[in-house]
């Protein structure tokens, strides 16, 4: 069992600190299915990437920008699916979220 407000907590320290502004960890890795805890400082973000074939995100704390298609802002509590499009995470305020992805499986593959 995983102690979400505790490593939440954990990250964002470690992320305040880091000269990178982040940090990150792997809680979940169970088949296909992935799910990592990322914490942003303020102003920092992830860069533009590709997305897996399905993947969400869960502010835990803080608010994030999601640039790609179109741009979202996500705060606290809020889930969304993130499109199949390439796309970009920004901290608009010191922040931590669950991302949930699915990889590796064929396209159309019926046991997602």
């Amino acid at each position: 069992m995983v102690d979400l407000r505790r490593v939440t907590d954990e990250h964002l320290g470690t992320a305040r600190s880091s000269p990178h502004g982040r940090s990150a960890e792997l809680l979940v890795h169970d088949g296909h299915l992935r799910q990592t805890l990322i914490a942003l400082r303020a102003g920092e973000g992830l860069g533009e990437h590709n997305s897996p074939q399905a993947a969400s995100l869960h502010v835990l704390t803080g608010r994030v920008r999601v640039t790609g298609d179109h741009e979202t802002e996500v705060s606290t509590g809020e889930l969304v699916v993130l499109t199949h499009q390439r796309h970009a995470v920004a901290a608009v305020e010191d922040s931590a979220f669950l991302l949930t992805t699915v990889t590796g499986l064929p396209d159309g593959d019926p046991t997602i």
